[in-house]
């Protein structure tokens, strides 16, 4: 995964609470679309007409919100199902950061396992974020600058290293493969094992 550090640029406001993952990603187009193609579905159910037109109404598909990299939210952002679809769909839709009061656990830690940026802040620094339409994520100062202020938010210490580093599961383990091959060289054999029926 990518490294994340600074995140700057528009911060596109979603004034709901409860958005939900199918609402973030349809559960039909988890089969019909490879994981690239799935931010040209994220938000389908409000960025769509039932005809398939485009619905102007909604901020992202507004020309000042198409290529926000910062998701402005509402409470309880990605609860529903735990599918790790939802985040990679607000990834290939173009956002590195979410911000919102608060998350569902599973789609914050998806979130962090891919590189996508949840930051959790007070309620009323959420709202204030929405209105400034501009903003940069500072992860290694650990703020959110908007409005001429920095506001702080916390983050556990590990998944901000990993973060700042672009350490998946993957590449967490590979950092241990030498000490992998040596318990592997000097593990006693076992021979086969025979299940009892």
């Amino acid at each position: 995964m990518n490294k994340v550090g600074t995140i700057s640029g528009v911060a596109a406001p979603l004034p709901l609470d409860n958005v939900d993952t199918d609402v973030i990603i349809r559960i039909e187009k988890l089969a019909q679309c490879p994981r690239e193609e799935l931010g040209r579905w994220g938000f389908a159910p409000l960025r769509f007409r039932p005809d398939g037109a485009e619905n102007p109404d909604f901020v992202l598909n507004q020309p000042a919100w198409r290529a926000a990299p910062i998701l402005v939210a509402g409470r309880n952002f990605g609860c529903g199902s735990s599918r790790e679809h939802a985040v990679w769909a607000l990834e290939d839709f173009g956002f590195k950061a979410v911000v919102a009061p608060s998350f569902a656990d599973i789609f914050y830690a998806n979130c962090t396992k891919i590189g996508v940026l949840p930051v959790v802040l007070p309620e009323e620094e959420v709202r204030a974020l929405m209105q400034a339409r501009e903003a940069t994520v500072d992860l290694e100062r650990q703020v959110v600058c908007f409005g001429g202020r920095d506001v702080p938010f916390e983050i556990n210490p590990d998944i901000r290293e990993r973060l700042l580093n672009g350490l998946d599961d993957i590449a967490l383990t590979l950092e241990h493969a030498g000490e992998i091959e040596r318990f592997e060289r000097e593990r006693p054999e076992t021979g086969s094992f025979t299940t009892a029926i």
